[in-house]
């Protein structure tokens, strides 16, 4: 065992006890503390190539520390797929500058160098529904991620966040020969 885990132990055992002997309740160790420190910030991310691959689709999940959004890109591209990501007061459609109403305390636009339609216009990311990305219920940090628009080769996502916390974007491969681009934003500030 380990010295760490074993001055831990030490420490619950004794907290127990003295709670126990004044008759107030020992509350559990803080240990996701020390597993969320994250030290992202919340400046923009950005990477400029631009791509021949189309977004194919978008999911999210939820892990201990932070929220994640995924865009699947298809196999289209060669290079690394550009982003520009950034917290904004409002995000805007793209071609037609109207707002994108976002629920949420702080509004991250999603910027993706790749289109959603193929060469020939056909739509390569059809949503069931353009205000409703992803089911965010139930998310500590996400409210809403809604459908911006595709323009002259770029896609835009409004992200609605509870506040602005730190957030990170990286590229991962797969699925397939495709890419994937990865938004993570933090639960707390640590």
């Amino acid at each position: 065992m380990s010295l760490h885990r074993i001055l831990t132990t030490a420490a619950v055992g004794i907290a127990a006890s003295a709670a126990t002997a004044t008759g107030v309740a020992a509350a559990a160790p803080a240990a996701t503390a020390a597993i969320c420190s994250v030290s992202w910030g919340s400046t923009a991310k950005t990477s400029a190539p631009m791509t021949a691959r189309q977004l194919t689709n978008v999911r999210a999940g939820q892990h201990t520390c932070y929220d994640r959004l995924v865009l699947d890109l298809n196999g289209a591209g060669s290079s690394p797929t550009g982003y520009d990501v950034r917290y904004v007061t409002t995000v805007t459609q793209d071609g037609s500058g109207k707002p994108v109403p976002l629920r949420g305390g702080a509004k991250l636009q999603i910027v993706v160098r790749a289109a959603s339609y193929s060469t020939t216009g056909r739509s390569t990311y059809d949503p069931a529904d353009l205000k409703e990305l992803v089911n965010t219920t139930g998310y500590r940090t996400f409210r809403q991620a809604a459908f911006a628009g595709s323009f002259e080769g770029q896609t835009t996502i409004g992200l609605g966040v509870r506040a602005r916390l730190p957030m990170r974007v990286f590229r991962l491969a797969g699925p397939g020969n495709g890419e994937r681009l990865v938004i993570d934003v933090a639960h707390t500030w640590s």
